[in-house]
């Protein structure tokens, strides 16, 4: 009888004990949950990155097997006068998109922030563009930059300036200025929200007393409300550049690279030497990619060291 009294008891103390046990090593509850993920990763990003290493190093063409070459594709990679004009025109797009992107969408936010008349349709009207994809996008603007009937030129035509009016995706000098535009145009409306939330989540006891020291509106913009969401824009300044340093789906439906190579990016020109030219290696292209992975690795991190928050701000 007493026996059947303390069933529950030693039953109840042992699993305290587990449960003890289990909350004192919890990796084996933390390694179930990350197992599908880490899985995931595995098959869809690590081992890819892998495979292209791999083959960056090899010659690999159909009903073959891989022939080791050293580092034969990255000598040739040097002399490859088509590789750097890419790496030019990416590294122009990495460059002055992202400034423009953050720039206009600070002025944007800043406009909402002050509670402009019809501030409410503006929000939605400017973020409506990155819903759309690049596909969209492309098309949109093909239309617009045509030289018959596209509504830049016809607008130049009706105010006088016909001169202006040109081939803005078959000139080489326009080309890559006018896709510089069209991702401006598309990212702006994402960078003015993540900005105007930052600022409206500024402390209000913090303007206040800047209003209460009689600083002015555009002292106050420069010397509190822009320090204090330097953090934000320097992370959408970063992730833009990483954006801009892959960009492919809006060349390739727009330009392809043309006219001359004048649009021409690291991307684009991966996908064409593995998938349309008659090289038949996978090596070479492989080879580009580990090199642009490594660039762009390089530049992330340099920005970020770059931009870092030396002195924390408090408040």
């Amino acid at each position: 009888m007493s026996r059947d009294v303390n069933a529950p008891a030693t039953a109840h103390a042992e699993a305290a004990q587990e449960a003890e046990r289990d909350h004192a090593n919890p990796f084996s509850a933390i390694a179930i949950f990350l197992l599908p993920a880490l899985i995931v990763y595995a098959a869809f990003t690590a081992l890819p990155v892998a495979r292209t290493f791999y083959n960056s190093t090899h010659l690999i063409v159909p009903n073959r097997p891989a022939e080791w070459v050293g580092f034969t594709h990255y000598v040739e990679l040097w002399s490859d006068q088509m590789f750097w004009k890419a790496v030019w025109n990416t590294l122009t797009w990495a460059a002055v998109a992202p400034v423009l992107e953050v720039s206009i969408a600070t002025l944007l936010a800043l406009a909402l922030y002050a509670k402009v008349p019809f501030s409410r349709f503006l929000r939605v009207a400017w973020f409506t563009p990155v819903l759309m994809s690049y596909v969209v996008v492309g098309i949109l603007w093909m239309w617009i930059y045509n030289f018959d009937w596209g509504a830049l030129n016809a607008l130049l035509r009706a105010v006088g300036l016909g001169d202006w009016a040109r081939p803005w995706l078959g000139h080489p000098d326009t080309a890559l200025p006018a896709l510089i535009a069209v991702t401006t145009w598309m990212w702006t409306g994402f960078n003015m929200v993540v900005i105007l939330a930052a600022m409206s989540s500024l402390p209000s006891e913090v303007l206040e007393a800047a209003e209460l020291d009689n600083c002015g509106w555009l002292a106050k913009l420069w010397f509190v409300i822009l320090p204090l969401i330097r953090p934000t824009l320097l992370n959408l300044v970063v992730l833009s550049f990483i954006g801009k340093m892959k960009i492919f789906d809006l060349v390739w439906v727009t330009t392809q690279g043309n006219p001359l190579w004048a649009t021409e990016t690291v991307s684009t020109y991966v996908y064409k030497r593995a998938f349309q030219w008659r090289t038949f290696d996978l090596g070479y292209p492989s080879t580009i990619a580990v090199i642009w992975f490594v660039i762009v690795l390089a530049g992330v991190l340099g920005l970020t060291f770059l931009f870092r928050q030396r002195d924390r701000l408090e408040y």
